[in-house]
């Protein structure tokens, strides 16, 4: 589990610098969602708020876990070096969307919408949300909505090659996407507005680009492992 936590903080740091494109994909569902309540109800709207993000966040743990177990099946395997390839190219990307630069990613995102069509009229039936089930459930099948940043985050978990970690990464990084959803759903405009910013997204997006490189297997890794075990052998002829 420690070898896990830096993985983990990166998850989340990529959910967090990610929050840009999470505004634009499921801001507008965040106002909905709350529409039915009054405005003097905000616990209550914060209630519903967590229950549908919490929902959302388990779909993407529930993803990871399934993807991972494929990631676990071609372990070791010429493939397993392909996946972690594609998911840094992906990452690149998606970096690259964020800052405005290129938009090519959404082209990957249409990979999904056959499955998001035979979802989207259930969610549909779920809304007003007035309950923390229906809030909960509409989160739940949300999490499936064609979105570039989870497909790229998803491949680089599955590349770890174990289901378990791959679900606790997809996990990071939904809870990494919360502060910008919640903030959108209780009209928090500072922080949305923020978040909107040319150089905030251009921040976040050089930071996801820089982390696709560093997932791309290559000389930088054989670099940066050798240079901590010359580290570690230094300090043990030291002792």
């Amino acid at each position: 589990m420690i070898e896990l936590l830096p993985l983990l903080v990166s998850a989340f740091v990529l959910g967090l610098l990610g929050g840009g494109h999470c505004l634009g994909m499921c801001g507008g569902l965040m106002g909905a969602l709350t529409m039915a309540i009054p405005p003097d109800q905000r616990a209550k709207r914060l209630r519903l708020l967590i229950a549908y993000n919490l929902g959302r966040v388990l779909s993407y743990a529930a993803a990871g876990f399934l993807i991972g177990l494929a990631g676990w099946a071609v372990a070791n395997s010429p493939a397993a070096m392909a996946m972690r390839i594609l998911a840094g190219l992906l990452l690149i990307t998606m970096g690259l969307y964020l800052a405005g630069w290129w938009s090519g990613l959404t082209r990957v995102e249409g990979l999904g919408r056959g499955l998001w069509r035979q979802i989207q009229p259930i969610a549909s039936r779920l809304m007003p949300v007035t309950s923390l089930p229906r809030a909960l459930i509409l989160g739940a099948l949300w999490g499936w909505l064609p979105c570039g940043l989870v497909y790229s985050t998803l491949l680089w978990s599955a590349s770890q090659g174990d289901a378990l970690d791959s679900a606790l990464l997809m996990l990071a990084f939904g809870i990494g996407t919360w502060p910008v959803l919640l903030a959108t759903g209780l009209a928090a405009e500072r922080l949305t507005a923020l978040l909107r910013k040319r150089g905030v997204r251009v921040i976040g997006g050089v930071m996801v680009v820089l982390f696709g490189i560093w997932t791309l297997p290559g000389p930088h890794q054989l670099w940066l492992m050798g240079h901590g075990s010359a580290a570690s052998q230094h300090d043990s002829h030291n002792h």
